[in-house]
């Protein structure tokens, strides 16, 4: 007895088509999967890209708001701060400029924007971040001089 005699015309066309069914749409979706993956490594941070530079700053010292300040000022020459906080290490005389990855000239726009800070090479992929910027003393008198009329 063949195939086509156990089942039927009728019942092997209606299998051959959910089978074709269940292939497109299998096919589909992942094309539609492959392409909102791309969609999303386009919009993900990605240090050193097009010019980019991710930034991360660390206040080390006791003036509150040191930090955000910082990031506005970097933000405002076109660095992008993906984070902002409170070193607890010792507090620094002079700002650091810890280039992560990159060129040094990275490290050289961000203290053109914060008019403060000295660049040195501290090479950490594992940061994520092109730059880390330590604010120290140096910066805290400068942001306390610019706030006082």
């Amino acid at each position: 007895m063949g195939i086509l005699e156990q089942f039927g015309r009728g019942r092997l066309l209606v299998v051959a088509l959910v089978g074709l069914g269940l292939l497109g749409g299998t096919i589909a979706a992942l094309f539609r999967a492959s392409k909102h993956g791309a969609s999303v490594e386009r919009a993900r941070a990605v240090p050193g890209e097009r010019d980019r530079v991710v930034v991360e700053v660390l206040n080390t010292t006791p003036s509150i708001g040191l930090a955000r300040t910082a990031t506005r000022l970097l933000r405002d020459a076109g660095l992008d701060v993906v984070y902002y906080g409170t070193d607890r290490g010792p507090t620094l005389d002079s700002t650091q400029v810890l280039i992560r990855r990159g060129p040094v000239a990275t490290g050289e726009r961000a203290v053109r924007a914060l008019h403060a800070g000295v660049v040195r090479a501290a090479p950490d992929p594992g940061r994520l971040v092109d730059l880390t910027v330590r604010l120290g003393r140096d910066f805290a008198g400068l942001a306390s001089a610019a706030r006082d009329p």
